[in-house]
Parts: structure tokens; sequence; C-alpha cells
């Protein structure tokens, strides 16, 4: 949960923002005993909370689907960089997100992943006017050890801000996981 406000005690044109987040720890517990679609979808109902990131930075999630997941994000004042709009760090943190999701959703209980790299485009700025931006992450590829993934973000008119494409590697515990083509 976040709040953002002008105290009537703030200097001049200050802001407060105060950020509350769920301990991660259990829901990470729990996720090595469910599928990466069980976890996922446990997270969208509400059963589990989000990643203290997703709370900080105001992410919701709309759809966990097979391979495929969708979140959304407001612009606001604090996610500005020195150019007065959306800095490009979040944008990426949102389209990595929906990329690693939409891969978690592919694996299974105990299997993992980590962002080995990722190429961004940013074709405009977001900015508070340009309303609620959505993203979606599809998986391309799943191999053995490397999967790939593509993303985008686009406004609530279609219109694109950015796109991505990222490459992961699965982690596995020691001696286990189904083998992949």
């Amino acid at each position: 949960m976040t709040e953002d406000r002008a105290a009537a005690d703030d200097p001049p044109g200050k802001r407060t923002r105060a950020v509350t987040w769920d301990d991660p720890f259990p829901a990470l517990a729990r996720s090595r005993e469910m599928a990466g679609i069980e976890y996922l979808q446990a997270i969208g109902r509400g059963e589990l909370p989000w990643p203290p990131v997703h709370q900080l930075l105001g992410f919701e999630g709309e759809s966990f689907g097979d391979g495929r997941v969708a979140m959304t994000v407001v612009p606001a004042e604090f996610q500005y960089n020195p150019l007065g709009v959306v800095h490009g760090g979040v944008l990426t943190t949102l389209m990595d997100s929906v990329m690693g999701c939409a891969l978690h959703s592919k694996l299974a209980a105990g299997e993992g992943y980590t962002t080995l790299d990722i190429n961004v485009r940013f074709v405009r700025g977001v900015t508070i006017e340009t309303g609620r931006v959505r993203a979606v992450g599809e998986l391309i590829h799943l191999g053995k050890r490397i999967a790939t993934a593509k993303a985008e973000i686009v406004d609530l008119a279609g219109r694109l801000y950015a796109h991505a494409t990222a490459t992961c590697m699965i982690l596995r515990p020691e001696g286990g996981g189904k083998e992949r083509g």
C-alpha cells in the first residue's frame, strides 16, 4: 500500500510518499511448492501478496495466463526523471516483470529463473497525462536452460510506448526438474 500526499508541514513543493509492503518470505516459501501458474494466479486473486517492488512502483496485475501475463501502472510524479517523464527504469522494470512472469507461468514447482539480458526500445515518453499503461509479456521460447520472452507497453487506446525482449536462465533444483526440448 502506498500513500502520496503533500503534508501541511512539508516545505512548499515537497511531497511525501509512504510505502507499506508485505513480508515476501512466506510467499516465497509457498512458491517453491506451487507450479508457476498457480503461484501467479494466487497473487492475482490476493491469496499471496504482490512482491515488494511491485507494491513500491504501483504495478497491478491484470491477467496471469499460460505463457502470457499483463500488468498495468498509473504514471505518477514519484516515477519522473529530470526530463519530466516516467523514468525508463520504471518501464523496464514493468516489462521485465511481465516477461519473467510469462516464463514463470510455465515452470514447475521448485523451478525459478533469472534474467540474463533485456533489450529495451522506448518509442515515446510516458507522463501523468498518458494515464494508465498496460504491459503484456509473452513467452517466445522455453528450452532446457534458456527462455526468451517479449513485452510491450501500450496506453489504453493501444498506442505503443516501449517494447522489449529478454533472455532468461531457468533455475532448477539440483537433480530435479523435468527436461524440455
